[in-house]
């Protein structure tokens, strides 16, 4: 039988497959608390529901959507960004609607590496991230996200002439694994190394919504200068509860987004009308409604109700400020997949091991927000209650 594609070597399954496998195996010993995957455990407001049920009874739903989102659905993400950011764009040439962030920047590489380019990507970082450009034949060049800097990338130890080579550079903040946070200042660095090297800016903002404790996160784009250089993705899936809608949008320069848009046309048909209908809405009252978001509050619960009972278990942890995860030092001893497999057949509690994403998640894991309070302190009771934190003691 003849192989597959050598790409798919490159990408990270295969820590997720064994992770749910074992998973199944632990399932039928004992109750599993699943924190590993990111997917939001709470339905979308009834309105929106409402929204999505009416537009999808509607005779013309079923249509071919246009690839770039409808006309309605660009211009709120437009006044959406106005009102959210100050930022301004044109819903014509700045606005792409995409089916979920992960299937712009999926397709992006596509559109802007050829083999032997240059991306550079953050290390430790969401696995499509280094999965894309592998599959567009290019190199990533891993920057390190450390504990020391804040989780964010040196962008004075890039070497000059990857610097030189690189098509594009891809961050994330509030960033997926590591929950780390960026400032304005920190962007306008970037919007000048940029501009030194003649290297696009991607950067994915999927969790603007999810802060804590007053916090909110900027856009890339109110940096001065960036739309000149990048493009940002955002997302509905955790700001309103719509992961299996699969709608997102990428907003920014009209020249970045064009060959991106090139690729979409040859390879999709774009979004379901009626989850369009649904996205709008969900803008519009998040605009107009003068509340803050909905999903953040709850995070910020079981955030404080892990970090607290964890602590009472013996293991310290940083409060993250957004995302919908926690980012936590493993005791010394393990590497990260060993622990997060003990924690498995030990506890009952799934985590993904921080190597998942990268050479420098090693002595990590990542623990998802995905589990109402009390499992989440039945969870901390467990690890606790298994040994494996002795050496934190």
């Amino acid at each position: 039988m003849r192989t597959p594609s050598r790409r798919l070597k490159h990408l990270a399954s295969a820590i997720f497959s064994e992770l749910a496998q074992r998973k199944k195996s632990a399932a039928a010993q004992m109750q599993v608390i699943d924190l590993s995957i990111g997917s939001p455990d709470q339905p979308p407001a009834p309105e929106l529901v409402e929204v999505l049920a009416s537009a999808v009874r509607q005779p013309d739903a079923f249509g071919y959507p246009l690839s770039d989102g409808t006309e309605a659905f660009r211009e709120e993400v437009a006044r959406w960004y106005q009102y959210r950011f100050g930022v301004e764009l044109d819903p014509e040439r700045e606005v792409h609607s995409l089916m979920g962030s992960q299937d712009g920047l999926a397709h992006f590489a596509l559109a802007w590496s050829d083999p032997g380019d240059i991306v550079l990507v953050p290390d430790p970082g969401y696995p499509i991230y280094a999965g894309s450009v592998h599959l567009a034949g290019a190199e990533p060049y891993p920057m390190p996200l450390r504990e020391e800097n804040g989780f964010l990338p040196d962008l004075a130890a890039i070497p000059e002439d990857v610097a030189r080579r690189a098509r594009f550079m891809i961050l994330n903040y509030p960033n997926n694994p590591v929950s780390a946070v960026a400032t304005l200042a920190f962007f306008e660095e970037v919007v000048a190394f940029a501009k030194k090297h003649d290297v696009i800016v991607v950067h994915d903002l999927a969790y603007s919504e999810m802060a804590f404790d007053g916090y909110r996160p900027p856009s890339f784009l109110q940096a001065e200068g960036a739309k000149e250089v990048g493009i940002e993705f955002n997302s509905f899936s955790k700001s309103f509860n719509m992961a299996g809608c699969r709608i997102a949008y990428v907003v920014g320069n009209a020249e970045i987004i064009k060959p991106l848009a090139v690729v979409k046309s040859n390879v999709d048909y774009g979004v379901f009308l009626p989850v369009q209908h649904m996205a709008v809405e969900a803008l519009r009252r998040d605009r107009t409604s003068g509340e803050k978001s909905t999903v953040a509050p709850i995070y910020q619960e079981r955030r404080d109700v892990l970090i607290a009972s964890l602590k009472e278990a013996g293991w310290e942890i940083a409060p993250p400020k957004a995302t919908m995860f926690v980012w936590a030092r493993i005791p010394s001893g393990w590497t990260s997949r060993e622990f997060a497999f003990a924690l498995l057949e030990r506890a009952g509690v799934v985590v993904v091991p921080g190597s998942a994403f990268g050479e420098q998640g090693e002595g990590y894991v990542r623990i998802a927000l995905v589990q109402p309070p009390a499992l989440l302190r039945e969870a901390a009771r467990r690890i606790g209650e298994s040994g494996l934190l002795e050496p934190l003691r």
